[in-house]
């Protein structure tokens, strides 16, 4: 499936990843001596007759806000199987983090880094909505192959009860069911 690399929040809608990268620039630019935490993580929503992805991406500045937009994509059917749906919540974030590559990665750090002796800290995660705990989660057996998947990608693998990009940002906007029609004019809440 080809599913277009449109970002959205609260203020602005239609971004491409080069802007979603330069907002993030700015973003950190405003304070570069802070605690940084660059985020992805994917949630999904079984609807009637489709299922619908949230990617969240997120620049958090520890104690002091952050940055967030997301992409939303459409499978048109309703996934049932856990491992179908985490999987393909895992490849989403891959995705993106694959587009943050090595020299995309070195903007960011560069900000932070002559400020380091001041405590400026840069680190990237995805946030797999999985939990290992047998008891209390279906995907538990599914959580070791997505978290090696994750560290593949060059970034740390967060899950439940950790996973708030994904278990709480993304699964906001996941939940409403897709309707092309309101969508155009629903109005997002981009913040945390």
């Amino acid at each position: 499936m080809n599913h277009p690399l449109e970002f959205r929040n609260r203020a602005e809608r239609g971004l491409d990843l080069d802007t979603v990268h330069e907002r993030i620039l700015h973003f950190m630019r405003l304070d570069p001596v802070a605690t940084y935490k660059f985020i992805i993580g994917t949630d999904c929503q079984v609807h009637t007759g489709h299922t619908k992805f949230i990617t969240g991406v997120v620049i958090q500045r520890l104690g002091k806000g952050a940055w967030a937009c997301y992409r939303q994509v459409i499978v048109p059917r309703a996934l049932h199987s856990i491992k179908e749906k985490l999987s393909m919540e895992t490849t989403l974030s891959e995705e993106i983090a694959m587009y943050f590559d090595e020299n995309k990665r070195l903007d960011m750090e560069n900000i932070i880094l002559p400020h380091l002796y001041q405590g400026a800290t840069f680190e990237m995660f995805i946030h797999i909505d999985a939990g290992d705990d047998e008891n209390r989660n279906r995907t538990a057996k599914f959580v070791q192959e997505m978290v090696q998947r994750v560290e593949t990608v060059g970034m740390v693998p967060v899950i439940k009860p950790d996973c708030y990009v994904a278990s709480a940002y993304a699964n906001r906007f996941s939940k409403k069911p897709y309707r092309p029609q309101y969508e155009d004019n629903e109005v997002f809440d981009g913040s945390l």
